[in-house]
């Protein structure tokens, strides 16, 4: 049998919990002058002219995000990646689905 995409649905909820357990890594790829405090990462919102972390952070243990100078929020990575890649939430989960080797069986 040949690799063929799992699905054309995204299984968000896998997707997510995948990307949660590798999110230290993702969020050094996205935000590589960002810093972990406690359970929190924060880093500079590259939306915006934002000149030094602090407003914008994503829980890692939950995978929320927000910017608490703007609007910006989500509550889990795939929003996230939609959010770092200017794309939708579908797009971005198919990204982190390649990323990190899920959605595809033998």
């Amino acid at each position: 049998m040949t690799n063929e995409t799992y699905s054309s649905k995204t299984d968000f909820a896998t997707v997510n919990r995948t990307a949660l357990a590798h999110l230290p890594s993702l969020l050094r790829v996205w935000f590589p002058d960002g810093r972990r405090h406690g359970h929190e990462f924060v880093a500079r919102n590259p939306k915006r002219d934002d000149r030094r972390p602090g407003s914008f952070s994503v829980n890692l243990r939950t995978g929320k995000w927000a910017d608490f100078a703007t609007s910006d929020r989500g509550g889990d990575v795939v929003s996230l990646a939609a959010f770092v890649l200017n794309c939708s939430q579908g797009q971005a989960a198919r990204s982190l689905s390649g990323m990190l080797g899920i959605g595809v069986r033998p």
